[in-house]
């Protein structure tokens, strides 16, 4: 079953992948290692596909990292929840197909088992369930293709996009 990491507040994008780690001096194959490597070492090594981070307001903030957002998406989560996220973290990991959720979920405890229906907006949990602000059609759609260069290759253009 999947679990709930939590993570504070003004979660920075040098706390989820330092620079020294970008690929363009490592690789983009390496960054999942990377994910946390000083704020929760054993985060990389334990994360499971599925599992959702849990997280206070600004989650994203400071640099504008895209390889943060990377990582993050080759840990396989299942989704991303907080309050609010910094305006370009959002849009990478939106870009990259990461479902990201604005809603404070951490009152249900680092560890607990969770379940995430990101169409259904919907995060289940032993003790019952919490809806989540569901993400715009358009972020749901690249989500589902995969990101936003997948879109574009699946459909020729980008969202939203009126055909030539």
């Amino acid at each position: 079953m999947p679990r709930l990491w939590i993570f504070g507040d003004d979660v920075s994008t040098d706390a989820i992948v330092p620079g020294r780690y970008a690929p363009y001096v490592t690789s983009d194959e390496e960054l999942r290692q990377y994910a946390f490597v000083e704020a929760r070492p054993a985060f990389a090594a334990e994360v499971r596909a599925g599992d959702v981070l849990a997280a206070g307001p600004n989650f994203g903030c400071g640099s504008s990292r895209e390889y943060a957002a990377e990582a993050l998406r080759r840990c396989e989560l299942g989704a991303i929840v907080a309050p609010s996220f910094a305006r370009i973290f959002y849009r990478n990991a939106v870009n990259l197909g990461l479902a990201l959720f604005e809603a404070d979920v951490r009152f249900l405890g680092e560890g607990a088992e969770v379940q995430i229906d990101p169409d259904a907006g919907r995060l289940a949990h032993a003790g019952g369930s919490v809806e989540l602000p569901r993400p715009s059609a358009l972020a749901r759609e690249i989500r589902l293709a995969g990101g936003l260069v997948r879109y574009f290759r699946e459909h020729g253009r980008f969202p939203g996009e009126v055909p030539a």
